[in-house]
């Protein structure tokens, strides 16, 4: 299990313990963090659940890729540095502690 936190735009902190296997967008969905909707369910189809990943964290998330990558380019708010939908981001032990921003 992998504590996860979510910072809003408003700077607040919402964190959880995550099951491992689990997604980032399945779980901030469970866990009502604000501007993580998920339409598409995690299919690769809507963007709602654009996240940035901090700095420090970004070498072992890993870059956007593919598809991914080609849907952060039609994000509301943007694609930047560290951007990942979270639908595609797993939990796992090496996640344990992670810190993304809701874009």
């Amino acid at each position: 299990m992998a504590q996860i936190t979510w910072i809003l735009k408003n700077g607040e902190r919402i964190s959880a313990d995550v099951k491992d296997g689990t997604n980032l967008m399945t779980a901030a969905v469970a866990n009502n963090v604000p501007g993580v909707v998920g339409e598409c369910g995690g299919c690769l189809s809507c963007a709602t659940c654009h996240v940035v990943v901090e700095d420090e964290w970004r070498d072992t998330v890993g870059a956007a890729e593919g598809s991914e990558d080609d849907m952060l380019e039609i994000t509301e708010s943007g694609k930047m540095d560290g951007s990942r939908l979270s639908c595609q981001i797993i939990a796992g032990p090496a996640l344990d502690g992670l810190v993304v921003r809701v874009a």
